[in-house]
């Protein structure tokens, strides 16, 4: 295989990695083997086996030596993603007393909320989402 063609397998492979594979790392180390592999061709112009021996041994230790450090690297440094109603806003319609339950509705579906204050809720009240216990959203008034 000529240099070139190496170089633009590793390219490909980058570029499938950026576009289908959500930065696994797997395809990167394969296509930089690819690259490496070519930029030896170019300058040694190995015999085509060892071409296809050089790429393999290459992907196969780069991929286990790196692979899981460049990882734990990357998605160490994501943010924490919140999902769920924590957090949320509620205008209970009516009174809640502490530790009692009721239900009511929360973006277009009814839940069963619970005061998780020592205080009771009169009707009309802001209550914020301060956890979630298995389908009961907990509340405590919106200071």
């Amino acid at each position: 295989m000529e240099w070139w063609g190496w170089v633009i397998a590793g390219a490909i492979l980058f570029g499938a990695e950026l576009s289908f594979v959500s930065a696994h790392f797997y395809l990167v180390f394969v296509g930089i083997a690819a690259v490496i592999v070519g930029l030896i061709t170019a300058l040694a112009s190995p015999a085509p086996w060892a071409q296809w021996a050089l790429f393999a041994v290459l992907a196969i230790v780069s991929m286990l030596a790196f692979r899981s450090r460049l990882y734990q690297r990357f998605r160490s440094q994501l943010p924490p993603v919140k999902s769920g109603p924590v957090g949320g806003v509620i205008v209970l319609g009516v009174p809640l007393a502490a530790g009692a339950t009721c239900q009511t509705e929360y973006s277009g579906t009814v839940w069963t909320v619970r005061n998780d204050s020592g205080d009771p809720i009169s009707p009309g009240t802001r209550v914020r989402i301060a956890g979630v216990q298995d389908l009961t959203l907990l509340v405590r008034p919106d200071l």
